[in-house]
This record gives structure tokens, sequence and C-alpha cells, in this order.
């Protein structure tokens, strides 16, 4: 008997029907003797409307300045996830499985006071192991918790996984099995390249790099949780006959498992390759070349909250000025260059220009880390296609190139195939 965590996104739950089909794969586990938890995000779209409701509101007074009490805008949101649970414990109860709803405020999950992405601060799994010892299904409303003022608090979007990841911590489960619209991690994309390919198992610092470069499987947060507590994590479709999914002979169901690098006996050079869209390129013409002048840069973005990820700088021949050339997200495109605008006094008179049709793709593996002559490869076959590279980062386990957004495509199936990822 093991103790399980079941965690079912928007698309799992989106109306009746696909939360009967949710139960089924609840029934299954509890059949097989485990005890089981879920957790469940609101119906697919739901969470959209309440936000649009929650503006709509904010608009209606004299000023129509559209701001809105970040405690009340929680208030609102957190219901939908509220509705997926009760609907659920109604069917399990409807298929004579004991079944309970629990919102984030009654377990207590407790959070910091930043309402709208709020962090987990403290979870008591008590009171859910002894539902769950009992032979109850607990199932608990995710994306939300109790903030230090008594109020509700949501985690931001995609909070769900973050909550099933740290509730599986809190009452020690044996397995967290996060059921998606996918049925694992692939390679890639597969609406990219058709020869990607399910990977059986992922390091967690592999899958904190691909989430973090545009993979949308797990949220960021989930994953540095899952790796800091070592939560063994599952992606799994919800899709699947839930009567007809078994276990393999390590009684590991299908999916793709996020685990510890120790579990995996060989590693590949390379793993997957991902990419994200979500880039924009800013860059400073002819900056005075002198100390303290990436300071005077840079220190105004951090202090706005400004991730900078890419920098290249590029110095004149006379060592005068150079060029400094960096990456942001491509929302805030338009405040990066407002602080950069406020901090002329510091920087000097430049020019700034931001182009926004760029992409970042990444070669992403913990076998890099013994294996020389991995980024020239990419080099080589991004050249081979007439691929210019516009910016290069790395890291231990990532290679990310900055390319235009054009050749997007072509540049991760060149990449899927170079490294053999192609390969059954």
């Amino acid at each position: 008997m093991a103790r399980l965590v079941l965690k079912f996104g928007g698309t799992s739950v989106a109306n009746v029907e696909r939360i009967r089909n949710v139960a089924r794969h609840v029934a299954r586990e509890v059949r097989a003797g485990h005890q089981v938890a879920v957790v469940v995000s609101a119906m697919s779209g739901v969470t959209n409307q309440l936000v649009a409701y929650v503006q709509d509101a904010a608009k209606s007074g004299t000023a129509m300045s559209g701001l809105y009490d970040q405690m009340e805008y929680d208030a609102v949101v957190a219901s939908g996830e509220q509705v997926t649970s009760g609907l659920l414990a109604i069917v399990l109860q409807s298929m004579g499985l004991p079944a309970r709803s629990f919102q984030g405020w009654q377990i207590p999950l407790e959070t910091d006071e930043a309402h709208g992405a709020a962090r987990i601060m403290k979870i008591d799994g008590d009171k859910l192991i002894e539902v769950m010892a009992k032979g109850e299904v607990a199932v608990v409303a995710g994306f939300q918790g109790i903030g230090p003022s008594g109020r509700v608090a949501t985690l931001g979007r995609g909070g769900s996984d973050t909550s099933a990841v740290a509730i599986a911590a809190a009452v020690k489960a044996d397995r967290c099995d996060i059921y998606t619209d996918v049925d694992g991690v692939y390679t890639t994309d597969p609406r990219i390249v058709p020869k990607a390919r399910r990977l059986e198992k992922v390091a967690f610092e592999e899958m904190l790099e691909m989430a973090s470069l545009g993979a949308k499987v797990l949220q960021v947060r989930s994953v540095e949780l899952a790796m800091v507590q070592k939560v063994r994590t599952f992606v799994r479709s919800s899709f699947e006959d839930p009567d007809a999914v078994g276990v393999d002979a390590h009684g590991n169901p299908p999916g793709t498992l996020i685990c510890d690098e120790d579990e995996i006996v060989e590693t590949q050079v390379v793993t997957g390759i991902a990419y994200s869209k979500d880039e924009a390129q800013i860059s400073l013409r002819r900056v005075a070349d002198r100390p303290g002048i990436a300071a005077a840069v840079f220190g105004p973005l951090a202090e706005a909250n400004i991730n900078v990820d890419m920098i290249v700088q590029n110095t004149s021949a006379d060592g005068s000025v150079t060029d400094i050339t960096f990456t942001v997200p491509e929302t805030e495109v338009a405040r990066a260059r407002a602080v950069l605008e406020a901090a002329e006094a510091e920087i000097g008179k430049v020019v700034i220009d931001a182009s926004t049709d760029v992409v970042k793709v990444s070669v992403i593996g913990i076998g890099m880390r013994s294996h020389a002559g991995v980024a020239s490869q990419a080099f080589k076959a991004l050249a081979a296609k007439g691929i210019n590279i516009r910016a290069i980062t790395t890291s231990e386990i990532k290679i990310s190139v900055l390319i235009d957004a054009a050749y997007t495509e072509l540049a991760v199936r060149t990449l899927h195939t170079a490294y053999g990822l192609d390969k059954a």
C-alpha cells in the first residue's frame, strides 16, 4: 500500500463528464489499496472568467482605474477550485467511495501575504493523513492557502502543481502524480518534431531548466519544491483509459518520472530541446566603456525586479565605447526601456534598441557535465542551416542561444537531430 497525491489540471476537470473520468482514475488507486489525496484545479477557462469579472468590477467606479484589492481578487479567483473539489467529492461519493473536499485554509496550507502570487510557508499534513488513514479520499482545492491575516491567498497561475507537490511532501507521499493533457515529458515539442520521444525519467535539475525555458508541462515553482523535498513526481495523461492503466515491473505508472539524478542509471548527453518565444532583446548602443557601467545599467533593472537573462558586450577597437545587449521577458520591454531612460544620468546618453522577434532555444542534459564539445556541436549544426546566433548563455547542464524567431522550428528540429534524439 502506498500513499499517493494525484493532481488534475483544468482540462482534466473541464466539465462534469471529465470529472467522472478523473473519479475513475482515483477509484483505480483506491481499489489497489492505496491511501489517496487529490488536488484539483478550476475547470478549464473558469479562472480566466473570474479574473475578467474582477477586472470588470474594478472599472465600475467613477475613477474607472481598473485597479483592485488583491485580497478580494484572491477571494474571487479561489472559488473556481472550491467548485471543482466539491463536485469531485460528490462524484466519488456517488461511486460508493468515501470522500471529502478541503479548501486550502482547512488543511491549513499557510502562505505569506503576497496575494495573487503567494508562496507556501508551512503545511500541516496531519489532518489529511488522518483522513486518508480512515480510507477516505481527501479532495483538496489547489492554487490556494491562507495568509497571515486569515484571508485566502492564491499561489499564482499554475499554482495547483505547487499545491500538489507541497501536500505530497507534507503527508510524506510515496508518489505525486501530475495528470495533464499530455502523457509525459518529451524530448521536445511533438508539434514541431513528430519524432520527439517521451522520456521515462528526467532529473529534477533538467525538468527545472525545461520548465523555466518554455516547456509548459509543470510550473517552475512546483519543480523547485519537488527537488528540495525529494518528491518523486510522475507526469501522466488523464485521458488514458483509467481501467487500462497499470504499472511496470518497478511499480511505476506510465508517463515520465521526475526524480533525483541518482535514480537515473544511464544518462544521455542531451535530454531535450526547449524553446521560449516570450523573449525580447534590448541593445544599448555606444555606451561609455568605463568601470561601473554594467552596474549602472543592470542595477536599476534589478531594483525594478526585471529579470535579465543573456548578456553580450562588444567593445569598440579603441576601447572608448561599448554595445551592451541583453534579454528580458517580452512583457517587460516597455518597463525596461523606461527604467533605462530614467537612469540616463548614470549611464549617459545612449541609443536604446528593442526587438521582440527573437526566440531562445536551449539544449538541456545532465550528461553535459561530463562531456566536452556539446556546445560546438550545436553551433556547427545551426551554422550549417544558416541560422545566426545573436547571444549565448550556458550553465553546467544547459546551452541557450538567441536566434531570429523565424528560425524557431528549423533550429529545434536541427538540434533534436544533431544530438541523436530522433532515434527510438
